[in-house]
This record gives structure tokens, sequence and C-alpha cells, in this order.
């Protein structure tokens, strides 16, 4: 059992449905989770992940249901002043100014794509930005600028940038999405150490590849069709017959030294 299984729950949401053109994205999806759990959401394309992660992130309203993020019951809530609580990590983030990885983590605090003229970044600021990028192993690379990092590179950066405002929950959108093996590891690597040096974080990660897990991941949810097919504690969740009918293709699941495989079955 989770440690923090009695701190009030970060996310709670019960019976969402969404409904977009007539057509329905999710239905009756529940997810829970408290300080300390790390998620990981998997699914084919069209299982309605995406759809899911918007909610949970304060981007978007389900069409009926009940979501509770950080607290703070949506409908009910300035969602803008919300997602500044929310570290949201997405790959495919546009940064069209030539900045250093530095910098790039300072403007997690005023959600902007560059430096905030009207922010005055104090000696403690711009000394968190340098931990944290110490944190996820970018200290070597802290000088560098956007444009000639990476993909490995940004996509810790990015993680260093949506921890600035030190946010209670933590999405990671695909975090992996066009690394190779060594940059793909190094990133996993850089996840499971932050998960480890910050107890009290929450984190939902998706993902279509289990190999993309990090071995920190202590729950998961499967969808297909926007319906759920199984959630819970990861093990009970991740295996060879729940992971065959999400994909509808008969896999047999593995796990060594706490990460996943799977193989044609």
């Amino acid at each position: 059992m989770c440690a923090h299984l009695a701190d009030p729950a970060v996310l709670d949401a019960a019976h969402l449905d969404v409904i977009r053109s007539g057509r329905a994205l999710l239905h009756d999806v529940g997810l829970t989770v408290h300080p300390g759990e790390h998620w990981a959401l998997l699914g084919p394309n069209g299982a309605g992940k995406s759809t899911l992660m918007a909610i949970l992130g304060a981007r978007s309203h389900p069409t009926t249901g009940v979501v509770d993020v950080l607290g703070k019951r949506l409908g009910r809530v300035d969602m803008r002043e919300l997602r500044t609580h929310i570290g949201h990590v997405d790959p495919r983030w546009r940064i069209d100014v030539p900045i250093t990885a530095h910098d790039v983590v300072l403007t997690g605090l005023t959600n902007t794509p560059e430096l905030d003229r009207r922010h005055v970044y104090t000696d403690a600021e711009h000394a968190r930005a340098d931990d944290l990028l110490d944190l996820l192993g970018m200290t070597e690379r802290r000088g560098s600028v956007w444009p000639v990092m990476s993909q490995g590179e940004r996509g810790r950066t990015l993680i260093a940038r949506a921890l600035m405002p030190e946010p209670a929950l933590l999405l990671l959108d695909e975090p992996a999405t066009g690394l190779d093996l060594a940059a793909r590891e190094k990133l996993l690597s850089a996840i499971d150490r932050l998960r480890a040096d910050v107890p009290g974080l929450a984190s939902v990660l998706v993902t279509h590849h289990l190999e993309d897990l990090p071995a920190s991941t202590t729950h998961a949810m499967l969808l297909r069709d926007g319906e759920v097919v199984a959630a819970g504690e990861v093990d009970q969740t991740l295996t060879s017959t729940t992971i065959s009918a999400c994909f509808d293709h008969p896999v047999s699941v593995r796990r060594h030294d706490g990460r996943w495989s799977a193989v044609a079955a």
C-alpha cells in the first residue's frame, strides 16, 4: 500500500464521459491519484489518452462526471490559475528563440515560451533552476541553446522546467517520443531519480510502449475505445492478459529489473 494513501488525492475523477461531435471519446472513466503515486496511462491510438490527460491537466472539461484536481473542482475554479500548479511535460513544446537550457527552466515560473521581462528572477530562482538541471543530469548542458540540444536533452530540460513552480502533480505526455535507445534510458533514469528525490510528487505518464515506463511506476490504467480495460497497482494491471486485451493482439508481458517488455505471444 502507498505510504501516502491517507493524504488527500491529488487527482480524483469519477464517471467521466466525453462526447465530441456525437462521438464518445471517454465513457465512465475514473481515476484517483494520491501523493507519491506514479501512474502510467497506456492504450492504442484513439483510446482516449490525450482526452483524459487534457481533463487531468485542467485544459478541458468532461461532458459529464466530476473532477477534482489539487483539491479544486473543475467548473468551479479558474482553470488558467489551476494550471500554474500543474507540471506539464510535452516534448512537442515549441521554443522559437535560442535561449539556454537554464533559461528554458526559468520559464516554468511564468509558463511562457521565453523569459518574461516583467518577472524579476531572483538568485534563489536561478539556483533552483540549476539544482533541477543537476537532478535531471543536465548540469554540463546548462548553457546549451535550445536549437542545438538533442531531443533527449530537451526532454530532460522540459521536465526541469515543469518542476520550477514546485507542483504537486507532474503530467508527462509521451516524454520518450522520438528518442533513441541511449536517450530514452537517460530520460527514464532521470525520472526514476526525480521520483526518489521528491517523494510526495504524484505523476501520470502517457505512452504507447511498455518499454518507455520508468521502473518507479506504481500504478497503471489501460484504455481502449474510451473505456477502462484495467486499472490499479502496476503488477496487477500490466499483465499479458490485460495488455493483449487492450491492444487487441496476443502478447507476453515480462518484467526484469523493474522494467517491462512485451513480445508477440
